[in-house]
């Protein structure tokens, strides 16, 4: 009896965990079926059971292109130097940056006293190091001149990433190479008998005979009077131009406006009968930057700029000053009137040979275009975007534009998708980018406004499968989920 009891009894609960079990798996798929892992905000979606609720790929053609940028170069930008010589998929890049530097208080001599000064030790220019995007065991060899007066550089102007590089006066100030990889380790330097220890700073030494020049001037209204104003200082030293070799295959952002980029003057000076030994510190503090940024398409890049096609199997988005694609999907005016749950455009990223070291841009972004192609527009009801009375912005984990863990980058447009189909709005070409910064027009709000979508000039590259592509489960395409009305 106890046998047959605790068979009973074991049976009985054997059953029990089987029906629990089953009941969890069923529960388990059925909520993969409900919530369908795209992280674009988790709205919960219908059972797809082709009944009621239907799901469809639509095709979509793209195109490469040449992206003309106007966005300049804010006193906030971190500046790109360096040179990319071998990214075999994208061809060439080549950066320089011109800024000023001031003294630290106008009408104010900087150094200890004029009739005091007795010599100069040494001239550094320290750059603050920000990070890199390339090789980072490239070495980069950097050479500092003066910008020339008659140049056009000024604090003012808001210079584009595309300018023309200023004229420089005179021979070079001084060079520095450099392995990247090594800027964030902290680098001993000695001065008499003081040893300092630095991290995340270049430190190039320039000729000593610009340190004896800045002695040199003082406060009168005569021509030497360069500490009189920040602009009297302007006219006699109009800034520095940083230029990068074509060596390397790296961009490095330095911040101008860091606290640690500084041009240091150490120099002896007499105080009361002995010499003793100090320094004087020039620091970028108000506008007067420029970043030339130059691109030189190469390798299959080049060819799908130049192949006259239509509909390319690949998309090439290189981070500005860079390229754009534009995405046209004609089964839009197919669907007939339903409620789209969800309208999502699926970008799926390829392999390229260099992907180690030249990485996918921080961020991509999508929005549309009228048909001469001058206007740009956002994806308002579906971004959600904020504004704050002077500018707006949007929630990327929303909308889409960051990769996600499935190695997809995927823009949830629902209700564009849906005003289309109830015959509220146009079916316009849709255009993907890169950018720094990009403008945008808010129906919503009813302005143009610029948006800031990345934080470093030249920062990222990534090869996409265009809506050609060979293999179908990785071509940019639209997923609908809807039900029929």
């Amino acid at each position: 009896m106890r046998n047959s009891s605790f068979l009973s009894l074991h049976r009985k609960t054997t059953l029990v965990w089987i029906s629990s079990f089953a009941f969890l798996l069923v529960g388990v798929i059925g909520c993969t079926k409900i919530n369908d892992p795209t992280e674009l905000g988790g709205d919960v979606l219908p059972v797809i059971d082709n009944i009621r609720t239907f799901q469809t790929f639509l095709e979509a053609n793209t195109n490469n292109f040449l992206f003309t940028d106007s966005n300049k170069v804010f006193y906030s930008d971190d500046l790109a130097l360096g040179h990319i010589d071998d990214d075999r998929e994208f061809g060439k890049t080549h950066a320089d940056a011109f800024f000023t530097i001031l003294p630290p208080t106008a009408m104010f001599y900087p150094f200890y006293r004029k009739d005091s000064v007795v010599g100069i030790d040494s001239v550094i220019l320290s750059l603050s190091y920000k990070g890199y995007y390339g090789d980072s065991n490239s070495f980069q060899t950097l050479r500092v001149f003066e910008i020339d007066q008659q140049s056009g550089f000024n604090d003012t102007s808001l210079y584009r990433y595309d300018q023309s590089a200023f004229a420089t006066r005179g021979a070079e100030l001084g060079s520095k190479t450099y392995r990247i990889k090594q800027l964030s380790d902290s680098i001993p330097f000695i001065r008499k008998r003081d040893t300092s220890k630095l991290a995340g700073v270049v430190r190039i030494r320039l000729n000593s005979q610009l340190g004896s020049r800045f002695a040199n001037y003082d406060t009168s209204t005569t021509s030497n009077g360069a500490y009189r104003s920040d602009s009297s200082f302007l006219c006699s030293f109009r800034g520095l131009a940083v230029k990068s070799d074509n060596s390397g295959n790296a961009l490095t952002y330095f911040s101008p406006s860091d606290i640690k980029t500084k041009l240091i003057v150490y120099y002896r000076v007499q105080k009361n009968g002995t010499i003793d030994t100090t320094l004087t510190e020039f620091y970028h503090s108000k506008g007067g930057q420029a970043n030339l940024v130059n691109r030189t398409p190469g390798g299959a890049y080049a060819q799908y700029l130049a192949n006259n096609q239509v509909n390319d199997d690949k998309v090439y988005l290189q981070s500005a000053p860079g390229s754009y694609a534009t995405i046209r999907i004609p089964g839009l005016d197919t669907l007939q009137n339903a409620v789209i749950h969800r309208a999502e455009l699926l970008v799926t990223p390829l392999e390229t040979e260099q992907r180690s070291f030249f990485f996918y841009p921080k961020a991509l972004f999508l929005d549309r275009i009228n048909e001469r192609g001058d206007t740009a527009r956002l994806f308002d009801f579906d971004m959600n975007p904020r504004d704050n009375f002077t500018s707006f912005s949007y929630d990327y984990a929303r909308f889409g534009g960051l990769l996600l863990r499935d190695s997809t980058y995927r823009f949830d447009i629902t209700r564009y998708v849906q005003r289309i189909v109830t015959n509220d709005s146009t079916n316009f070409t849709l255009r993907i980018q890169a950018p720094l910064r990009t403008y945008a027009y808010s129906s919503q709000f009813r302005r143009v406004n610029l948006i800031g979508i990345s934080d470093q000039v030249g920062y990222g590259r990534i090869v996409i499968a265009g809506g050609n592509f060979l293999n179908p489960a990785k071509r940019l395409r639209l997923r609908v989920v809807y039900s029929k009305l």
